[in-house]
């Protein structure tokens, strides 16, 4: 990658440059162990800045580095916690560009201009954030709705600091053990990831389509919707949700309406999302969550959305329940499926970490206090053992973070790991019933048709290579003589099957032969065959269960 390629580049080099200079002996990087790298950046300054001029500088950088440190908020493996706090309550609020591109972007966009296409659009923005801003408007039909334009030239602003930041990380995980641990490549690739799709509002109306779709069966929930003759990849119409951030409820609010169920409700949507769907809203910060009108929870900013596949739902529930119940071995097991080791792990002592931080907690796992510190504490568990835990692991992490928020501002007394373990079993019938669904049964039909048709012939060949001598087993760190006693073992077993069915299948012949000579009244040399074949079944089954036997006692040893 060719560096200061532009001039736009260049001063962001600069500015970063200088961020990482000013923060290089800082609090910050002190605990997140790039202060016993090799860096020569600068002399550190005299006192360390603290998180919130942290915050401060880093929204200075732009709307791409604001990103990045909402990104970092969920990152406890290297993160101070005071820090990840200060990142968490980031603000995304700008100055909103003009009326008068707002005018000629929606022109361009939806190809009429805004006095024909809307009865009203009003000229100020309801909000202003560093990737765009919404207006509130109203339909030819009456219909209100509120309109979110992309901010002129943020693409080629974030394509930009995208590239300057992947420089930076490259750099850092070639020429720093901290690099190295904690994979900073990885994590510039999940901001990329995620800029791409809010940078794309035709995905966030298919991700509003979606979610509405699967979560109807909530009542209390209520995903606004598309207008999709209005909506574009820059620009994105949908329901206008009239309504207070959940935030802002007050004391007479929850006299007047049932928060409790509301709580519960909006929980157990994020659990069907996450465990059932494999789609969920991965930012539901309380900003992102409205009290509607009518009494209902409305999910804002789909523009970022996680999924997950049935392997990752079924080890995370397994990793949940394991927590919540404080079965420390369990939830090591569980995480252990959920990733990847990289060079240098160690599986005791990853076991033993993960099954200490469970125990210790148990008495207080998923509660207000405890919830989003104990996934973060897995993923911290996981970078200092070497382990590498997939980003979905971390966007679900961030989004039970942010959904604890939500549930105890509605309900200061709601237990999340009752919920949980409640909705185990539900879950557990909602999945199977889905694998059993047309589809995947199909595809099941598909694989057991394919797993027949191969089959006989595999085992001809299988037989083919023992009768001609040419079985080959291809294995590390052997014992020889081991192998090839087993190997002789298994081929007398195989040759005395062979020799047991052939006196079978002759003794069924010589039956229909008529002799003289007669055992009970049947063929002589028919009966004894079958006694015979008899005899070596007879044989062969108490060998292999002498040597079972023989093996439990060595294992037991």
């Amino acid at each position: 990658m060719a560096l200061f390629t532009k001039p736009t580049q260049l001063k962001a080099y600069k500015d970063l440059g200088a961020f990482l200079i000013k923060y290089r002996q800082g609090h910050l990087l002190k605990e997140s162990l790039l202060i016993d790298d090799p860096l020569d950046f600068a002399d550190p300054p005299p006192e360390s800045p603290d998180a919130r001029e942290f915050v401060s500088d880093l929204e200075k950088l732009g709307p791409t580095f604001i990103k990045l440190g909402q990104l970092l908020s969920t990152r406890a493996d290297f993160i101070p916690a005071n820090y990840r706090e200060a990142l968490s309550r980031l603000q995304d609020d700008v100055e909103p560009f003009s009326f008068g591109q707002v005018e000629a972007i929606v022109a361009v966009e939806i190809g009429a201009r805004i006095s024909r296409a809307f009865r009203k659009f009003e000229d100020r923005p309801m909000a202003a954030a560093s990737l765009g801003q919404v207006h509130r408007a109203v339909l030819r039909d009456g219909r209100e709705v509120a309109v979110k334009i992309q901010r002129p030239g943020i693409r080629e602003k974030v394509s930009d600091d995208l590239e300057v930041l992947q420089t930076a990380a490259e750099f850092l995980d070639t020429h720093t053990d901290a690099g190295r641990r904690y994979e900073f490549s990885r994590i510039v690739e999940e901001l990329r990831k995620a800029l791409i799709h809010e940078l794309d509002y035709r995905l966030e109306a298919a991700n509003l389509r979606s979610l509405g779709q699967k979560l109807s069966d909530y009542k209390r929930i209520f995903i606004p919707q598309p207008v999709d003759d209005y909506s574009t990849g820059r620009v994105l119409t949908m329901d206008l949700v009239p309504g207070i951030k959940v935030t802002k409820i007050t004391g007479t609010y929850r006299l007047d309406v049932d928060t409790e169920a509301l709580a519960e409700e909006v929980f157990q949507a994020y659990l069907h999302q996450i465990l059932v769907d494999g789609l969920f809203h991965a930012d539901p910060h309380p900003g992102n969550v409205f009290i509607t009108d009518d009494d209902r929870i409305a999910l804002l900013d789909l523009g970022m959305v996680g999924r997950v596949n049935r392997n990752f739902q079924d080890n995370l529930l397994r990793l949940l329940l394991a927590i919540s119940e404080g079965r420390g071995d369990s939830a090591a097991e569980a995480a252990m499926k959920m990733g990847e080791p990289k060079d240098g792990f160690d599986r005791k002592i990853f076991d033993r970490r993960i099954a200490e931080l469970v125990v210790e907690n148990s008495d207080a796992i998923l509660s207000r206090q405890n919830a989003g510190r104990i996934t973060f504490e897995i993923t911290k568990v996981a970078a200092d053992c070497w382990f590498r835990l997939p980003s979905e692991f971390t966007m679900i992490a961030k989004a039970l973070l942010n959904l604890d928020r939500v549930v105890y501002t509605l309900d200061p007394t709601f237990d999340p790991n009752a919920v949980i373990r409640e909705r185990a079993n539900e879950i557990l019938e909602q999945n199977i019933v889905k694998s059993l669904a047309p589809n995947n049964l199909l595809s099941g039909v598909v694989d057991l048709k394919e797993f027949a048709e191969k089959f006989p012939p595999r085992v001809n060949r299988i037989l083919d290579q023992i009768g001609n001598n040419e079985l080959r087993f291809k294995v590390d760190a052997i014992d020889e003589l081991v192998l090839v006693e087993g190997l002789q073992k298994v081929a007398n077993r195989i040759t005395l099957g062979l020799v047991v069915a052939a006196l079978i299948m002759g003794a069924a012949l010589l039956m229909r032969v008529d002799t003289s000579f007669r055992i009970f009244g049947y063929p002589g040399l028919a009966i004894i065959c079958f006694v015979a074949a008899a005899c070596g079944a007879f044989w062969l089954l108490l060998n292999i269960l002498w040597q079972d036997h023989k093996s439990k006692r060595r294992s037991r040893r």
